[in-house]
């Protein structure tokens, strides 16, 4: 009688078992997202098309405003091709600063086109003076200063991310 009722219960596992979606199908986890050892921010890639071609950066992603508020302040180096994105949601006029940070930035300012608006190029560090958008903004990139002109970004460049 015991190996009967073994032999039911295992035929009911095994039948269960062949039905079921995970059984019949197993998928590979997602891959974690990466994230940024200092921030914790989001790291994506984003790419700026100059006259000069593609040139890829991959960015922190300052999404809320916690993290907008924080920004690059107190960093004292970034890579090359690193940066930090400021999406904006909806589009808006907008102005930034450079209190506590540390490091001369490029500021770019992206339209609801993804087109560059304008840049405050070098941006001097601790230094509190707004600097403005010249129009509607739908992000703004910070990049370390100097790197726009490296690149030959302009305003009507695209910027995608």
């Amino acid at each position: 009688m015991k190996n009967w009722i073994r032999f039911a219960a295992l035929s009911c596992a095994m039948a269960i078992a062949a039905c079921s979606p995970v059984a019949a199908e197993t998928k590979a986890p997602a891959p974690a997202a990466e994230v940024h050892a200092t921030s914790g921010l989001r790291i994506i890639p984003l790419t700026v098309t100059t006259s000069s071609g593609k040139h890829v950066f991959r960015v922190e992603v300052a999404d809320t405003p916690a993290a907008q508020e924080q920004g690059l302040m107190f960093r004292t180096a970034m890579g090359a091709n690193e940066g930090m994105i400021f999406p904006w949601n909806p589009p808006g006029r907008t102005a930034f600063w450079m209190k506590n940070t540390v490091i001369s930035l490029d500021i770019i300012y992206v339209g609801p086109d993804r087109k560059v608006l304008n840049i405050a190029a070098n941006a001097v560090p601790y230094d509190r003076k707004p600097l403005y958008s010249a129009g509607p903004v739908s992000g703004v990139l910070e990049l370390n200063a100097g790197r726009a002109a490296e690149i030959g970004l302009k305003p009507g460049d695209v910027v995608t991310w």
